[in-house]
Parts: C-alpha cells; structure tokens; sequence
C-alpha cells in the first residue's frame, strides 16, 4: 500500500504557490494551495498539515480532509482552506494515476465539451480598454473583463464614478452589443459605493459584475 512520503512546495513569482505530494513508490500528485498575496502563509499551514499527512495512504482522501478539517480546534478561513483545498487536488492527482484515470473520470465524468471564456483587459484608462479589447476580439474572443475603478473611498465623488462609466462606455461605443463585458471591482470598492456603480452600470447590460 502506497504512503505519502513527502511534500514539497513550490512558490512562482509573483504570487503562485504549487505543492508536490510524493508516495513512497515514486508516485507524484499536485495541487495550488495559495491565497493571493499570502502564499508564504498558506505554505507554512501546509506544512503543518504536511506532519499529519506523512505516513498516510493517499488515496483515503475523504478521511484525511476530514482530519485536517476537523483535527484542529480552529476551522475554516481562506488560508486553512486553501491549503486544504491544494493538499486533496494533490491526492486526487495521485490516486488517478494509480487508477490509470484522469480525475474527472473518478468523479463522474466529463459534463462538457467546451467552455466559454473571457480575457482580462486591464482598465485602468478608457483608451487602454478599447485598445486591448481589439485585441482580444481580433483573436476571437466574445468576451471581456476590466477593473472598474482604481481603489475607492466609502462614499466617493460622482467624478470618480463617471471614469468607470466612460471606461465601460468606451468599449460600447466601439463594439455595441456584439462583444460582451464584464467588470471586476476587484477589492477596490466598499459596499455603498458598489451599490451606486451596480446601479449606474445597469444601462451597459453587463455580463456580469
């Protein structure tokens, strides 16, 4: 019966962290266990997990979530969870290729065969939106999604406000409805402020916010 030899993390600049699990027979699983901006901090959680883990038959996979869940006295929250969640894509990893399977196979089955995407933007300035928009739509893509402001206060001034109006307004102008748009507040914008720009976007029939 295999067990989990080692762990070994990996950290990308500039904010990804990889983790490697290694069995005694030679079997290699990988998982992303990062939360962006902290991949040193979920690292040292896995690490901690990784003294649990060694030693372990991989492929009980349900009973060990279950323990480093419900080991601790404290659950939950992004970096216990990220590393958790990077630890069993490792172990799922392992466990297909003991099988010979690819992993969605093990859990049911591929349930399509394509799938839409979009391509990040940018937007910071109108020009910049429309500029790599074009870009993107020269390269076949339908879809697109921007920043919508930079960082904003709790209550803010409706010229802050217009500037993501123009952004958005840019790209309708020069596509119309044949490309669709999607805005990310990416952390920047407090609930009254969202509140207002949800609102004032509502005309631009966005794909989403």
């Amino acid at each position: 019966m295999a067990r989990i030899e080692r762990l070994d993390l990996f950290k990308v600049p500039p904010r990804w962290l990889f983790l490697k699990v290694t069995t005694d027979e030679g079997v290699e699983g990988w998982g992303e266990p990062v939360v962006e901006g902290r991949a040193d901090t979920v690292a040292a959680a896995v690490r901690e997990m990784g003294e649990y883990l060694v030693g372990s038959d991989p492929t009980k996979i349900e009973d060990l979530w279950q323990a480093l869940y419900r080991g601790g006295f404290y659950r939950g929250g992004p970096i216990l969870m990220s590393a958790i969640s990077g630890i069993e894509q490792a172990l799922w990893d392992i466990s297909g290729k003991m099988a010979g399977l690819p992993v969605h196979r093990m859990m049911g089955g591929a349930v399509r065969d394509k799938m839409r995407v979009y391509s990040w933007i940018g937007g910071d300035r109108p020009d910049d939106v429309v500029t790599e928009a074009k870009k993107r739509v020269d390269a076949g893509m339908t879809a697109v999604k921007m920043n919508g402001t930079e960082e904003m206060a709790w209550i803010d001034s409706f010229t802050r406000i217009e500037e993501v109006i123009s952004r958005v307004q840019a790209l309708r102008d020069a596509f119309g409805h044949s490309l669709d748009i999607a805005v990310d507040f990416h952390g920047r914008v407090h609930l009254p402020m969202a509140r207002v720009l949800m609102k004032e976007l509502e005309p631009f029939r966005l794909m989403f916010i």
